[in-house]
């Protein structure tokens, strides 16, 4: 069965003397996916398009990526020809001036929602302290002014802060929001992923909810296809495929696997999908999720 037309959900760009990546000038300093140096360098719409000759995506979405000031990455982002087709800048949405910062944004017609991430692993989160904007009402304040404009939020969390997550966004229903890289399944024990399932079918109650498969490579950087089965197919099965996409991470991702060795295992993972839940899978949910 050939892969579908594919949109890729979840990459990254950065161009190193046009914006500033406070943690890609950073040298020499690992982070919570492991070693940076080898991404530290400018990755550009061709080196991105470049990536595989077998597997080019039909489209693309473009995820904030630790730029120092997020309206300043959304310029840059659309000084680029057409990639990507749609943006998820980065605003702190938690600061005073929340509203007029998004308003901001939105004069860039490509944006369509933000990322603040809430979690990346428990021993970098409390070096950034992102924790705490689950416990803050000025947060869940701006989550409110996102929705009231039509944007969606893609929610970047850890396992353990699921009770938090599901009581602030409670609080804001008519807020679409797309779980980054499955609900970051660091403990990939028995347990550990039971655990992370429970977790994955609260979120999936809130009907606006949906789920990206992307980053795995991060949890677990010799991964095979059956690691990624164990969480290709809770995440099918939780959200069902009409709440599914696949994003590849790249560049973050390339440190572990080449980009054909992704797509082809989300290709092998999903075989017994209908014909209708690929296409929905790999291209329709992304398309009406970021308004392509």
């Amino acid at each position: 069965m050939a892969l579908p037309d594919f949109i890729d959900a979840h990459h990254h760009l950065w161009d190193l003397e046009a914006v500033h990546y406070p943690w890609l000038m950073a040298r020499g300093v690992k982070r919570f996916f492991g070693d940076p140096t080898p991404i530290q360098k400018n990755y550009l719409p061709a080196d991105f398009l470049d990536e595989s000759a077998e597997y080019r995506p039909k489209a693309s979405v473009h995820i904030q990526v630790g730029a120092e000031d997020g309206l300043e990455e959304t310029k840059w982002l659309h000084s680029l020809d057409g990639c990507p087709a749609a943006v998820v800048a980065f605003c702190d949405l938690a600061a005073h001036d929340a509203e007029a910062r998004l308003d901001a944004l939105l004069e860039y017609p490509r944006v369509r929602g933000i990322r603040q991430i809430v979690g990346r692993h428990v021993d970098e989160d409390g070096q950034h302290g992102s924790a705490a904007l689950l416990e803050s009402g000025a947060w869940v304040r701006g989550l409110k002014a996102l929705a009231s404009r039509g944007l969606s939020f893609d929610l970047q969390m850890i396992p353990p802060q699921m009770p938090a997550v599901l009581d602030a966004l409670k609080q804001v229903p008519d807020l679409k929001v797309a779980l980054c890289h499955a609900g970051s399944p660091w403990d990939q024990s028995e347990d550990g992923l039971k655990r992370w399932q429970r977790g994955l079918e609260k979120l999936a109650e809130l009907p606006n909810t949906v789920c990206k498969i992307s980053g795995l490579g991060m949890f677990n950087p010799e991964w095979t296809e059956t690691d990624l089965k164990k969480i290709v197919g809770p995440v099918i099965s939780v959200f069902t495929p009409a709440r599914v996409m696949f994003g590849s991470n790249f560049p973050v991702d390339s440190l572990y696997r080449d980009y054909t060795s992704y797509w082809r295992a989300f290709d092998n993972l999903t075989t017994g999908l209908s014909a209708d839940e690929r296409s929905a899978v790999f291209s329709a949910n992304a398309q009406r999720f970021y308004r392509l």
